[in-house]
């Protein structure tokens, strides 16, 4: 059940495999863009004006031969076979943190093979302190394998310096993945989906922890990855280690601090790949779902069987293009939503968590990618497949087409949904195309067209845009967009251009945005329109090297929002400073003061804002210990005035690593208001069990309670991975609400219960 709910270098001798040491490159003065450039000047400057980006060349600097085997390794995590010494070494890394340009305090190794259908690498993390690695966590995907030792790769096959495919491995054998596009989001902050954790790709691994080391041995097939047709042809790679307890970071091909691994510009290269075998390129990937629903409505249970099957088929049209196709599309295994409490006159963001919409997605991503907050996302596939209170409308089918040919990005789907909830089935068809430029930029335009079955309903989305990287730390991006709905005439454009500089001691950007009052993306997420806004965002990060602290954080920004005549309808002030200590936690300050006209009245937790003009401001103050122990926490305290009343927020999360299979975390949130229309306390709780039987085989609970609808709900779901690409799933969610006893969780009253098994099996060919 579900609730609507991340500087060219000087160059340096080329040095194959092993280069020599060195600090990381420096970038320049920060540059303060204006606020307030018309798309259309900034894209002209841009193109012409602006002189093109010098593209980062370090795979020219950092190679690696990509030698061939004609036998396969054992992927059993002995490094012992003898085709392992045929490949060439890679040890020499260089620390980003906690000393910037110094070698790695400890050795890493690692070999890289490829038979044509697979590639092959070989890792030892060898470590001073036997003991000493820190690793908890073996649930695949699971929330702290970040935090945790760990070893990560990045291919960027496509060598467009922007997207690349990331593997992540911890001695437990843990595996985390993802899909990165525009290099994971050009600005450190941003909240876009430019990295795509919940894609799932098909490779294995095997792990074994030695008396002074720890080895992985990974396998990731071709076929899991789309690249040139190209005989033979080379690709960007960086491997990047995090040990731990020394809160340190260390990459072969060195990444400044202000980027992290996603900065595949600065990458390596896997040279001279050849031969490359993707087989048939064909997956089928049938699935069956049966169990049983209970649903109890104004004291009426109604109970009934469910089951249904579909299928999922993925065929490479080319080594780059791809076509997905699904019939009778099934989300069973989904996880729930986080519970949120809205005070605002706006509506909250739930993210995506269906996996035919994540893999590829960044591919349709047009609106703000490096913007905070989210302003405009002009393609939300949210709004396919689940009506406005969150329930599952069921997907007849549709297709899929995305990848890269050249220097063209390509991404088109089409899906039909079928009539329900009153309302009849619709059509939606998504035209995406985007053309490389000036090395690491981006130029494109998208399409969307929803159009209901039956009474003449539709709405389009036209919109061009440009995600440009000038220079290595100079950035401009942004739209024009336009919409049309039946009955309306004007008002239906919006566009947003953002100017910003990057680099490791500086981020300043300046943001306008205008969007008109008519202006309707409905299949997107935009919360506010009729309006015009600026931004301006200065801070930089200062190392003190003394108190134990590693780095500040000192930022100021200001954010003016009108009306489409001028009148001023929102301005806020922000003021930060964050401190990251030596040893991983983190102290916060931050400072907002706020303006807001409201035209309309509007709740928030049932009490009502009245129109009126309002000044108010609030303080937070948090700590987060560090999240790489067995034990860990973060506070939140937050006093503020809040539409001419008083507002308290407080905040408690932590979490218990009990062994390296068994963990957990509680959260508790409190808002407590007082207006001067009524009071209220909105808490939410959650309570989150992790239990890991094996790498491939775990257990996830989560249980929330939303004090406002007075709701209980728990979900839990067991999942086998069987095989690469195949799974069992066990799924329970519960819905419990207007309880007689309060806060009780053990009442006889339920909303909604159910009890779900989905099966799924990869045929690959």
């Amino acid at each position: 059940m579900t609730s609507e709910s991340r500087a060219a270098a000087a160059p340096l001798p080329s040095k194959r495999c092993c280069p020599r040491r060195g600090p990381a490159p420096a970038f320049g003065l920060p540059f303060t863009a204006p606020s307030g450039l018309p798309f259309v000047v900034a894209f002209v400057v841009a193109l012409v004006v602006v002189p093109s980006a010098h593209a980062q060349e370090s795979w020219e600097e950092y190679q690696v031969d990509a030698v061939k085997v004609e036998q396969r390794p054992q992927i059993d995590g002995v490094l012992d076979e003898a085709l392992w010494e045929s490949a060439a070494i890679v040890d020499q890394f260089t620390q980003q943190e906690p000393d910037e340009g110094a070698p790695a305090s400890e050795r890493t190794e690692v070999r890289v093979l490829y038979d044509g259908s697979s590639l092959f690498l070989g890792v030892r993390a060898f470590d001073s302190d036997p003991r000493g690695a820190v690793a908890s966590e073996m649930r695949r995907d699971g929330d702290r394998i970040l935090d945790e030792d760990n070893f990560q790769i990045i291919l960027d096959t496509f060598m467009d310096l922007r997207s690349a495919y990331m593997f992540v491995v911890t001695p437990l054998g843990a595996q985390l993945d993802q899909q990165v596009f525009d290099e994971g989001g050009r600005d450190r902050r941003a909240t876009a989906n430019s990295i795509n954790r919940d894609w799932d790709g098909v490779w294995s691994v095997a792990t074994r922890q030695e008396s002074d080391h720890w080895v992985a041995e990974i396998e990731i097939p071709m076929v899991t990855l789309r690249f040139p047709e190209a005989d033979p042809q080379s690709w960007g790679i960086n491997f990047m280690r995090n040990i731990s307890r020394k809160n340190e970071q260390v990459f072969w091909a060195p990444i400044p601090r202000s980027f992290t691994l996603t900065r595949v510009s600065l990458a390596g290269s896997l040279k001279d790949l050849g031969a490359l075998n993707r087989g048939l390129d064909l997956r089928v990937k049938p699935f069956a779902t049966s169990g049983g629903r209970r649903t109890l409505d104004a004291g009426v249970a109604d109970n009934s069987a469910e089951g249904d099957f579909g299928l999922d088929v993925k065929y490479g049209l080319s080594a780059g293009l791809n076509l997905d196709l699904t019939v009778n599309t099934d989300f069973a295994q989904a996880e729930v939503d986080n519970e949120q409490v809205n005070l605002t006159r706006f509506p909250l963001f739930f993210p995506e968590k269906r996996e035919f919409f994540l893999e590829n997605s960044g591919q349709f991503n047009v609106g703000t990618p490096n913007s905070l907050g989210r302003i405009a996302d002009l393609f939300f596939t949210r709004r396919i497949g689940l009506n406005d209170g969150g329930r599952n409308v069921p997907i007849l089918g549709g297709g899929r087409v995305t990848g890269k040919v050249g220097g063209n990005n390509i991404a088109l789907m089409d899906l039909q949904t079928d009539h329900a909830f009153g309302r009849p089935g619709e059509n939606f068809l998504v035209a995406r195309y985007s053309r490389d430029v000036l090395g690491r930029s981006q130029i494109g335009a998208i399409v969307i067209n929803k159009e209901a079955n039956s009474g003449g309903h539709f709405n389009r989305t036209y919109a061009a845009d440009m995600n440009l990287a000038l220079t290595s730390a100079f950035t401009v991006d942004g739209f024009i967009a336009g919409t049309s709905t039946p009955g309306v005439s004007k008002g239906e454009l919006g566009g947003h251009v953002r100017a910003g500089w990057l680099d490791r001691s500086w981020r300043v950007y300046s943001e306008y945005t205008a969007l008109g009052n008519n202006f309707n993306p409905e299949v997107g997420f935009v919360p506010r329109v009729g309006m015009l806004r600026r931004k301006l965002h200065i801070e930089f990060t200062p190392r003190p090297g003394k108190w134990g602290v590693r780095v500040m954080d000192p930022m100021w920004n200001v954010t003016h929002i009108t009306d489409r005549a001028g009148l001023l309808m929102t301005r806020q002030f922000h003021h930060m400073l964050s401190t990251t200590f030596d040893n991983g936690s983190n102290f916060n300050i931050m400072h907002n003061r706020y303006f807001e006209r409201i035209v309309q009245p509007f709740s928030a937790g049932g009490v009502t804002i009245d129109p009126g003009q309002y000044r108010f401001r609030d303080w937070n103050f948090s700590f987060r210990s560090d999240p790489s122990r067995k034990f860990f926490f973060r506070l939140v305290y937050a006093p503020q005035t809040f539409y001419d009343g008083t507002r308290t927020d407080l905040q408690a999360t932590t979490g218990l690593r009990v062994t390296n299979r068994l963990a957990t975390s509680v959260s508790l949130r409190r808002n407590d208001v007082e207006l001067p229309n009524g009071a209220f306390k909105a808490d939410i709780a959650s309570l989150q069990i992790d239990y890991a039987f094996s790498p491939m085989t775990s257990l996830r609970s989560l249980t929330q309670y939303n004090s406002l609808s007075e709701q209980w709900s728990t979900s839990a779901r067991l999942r086998y991975s069987f095989r690469p690409g195949s799974d069992i799933f066990l799924v329970y969610d519960e819905v419990r609400r207007d309880t007689p006893i309060t806060l009780d969780p053990f009442v006889e009253e339920f909303r909604d219960r159910q009890l779900l098994v989905k099966v799924t099996y990869l045929f690959s060919f």
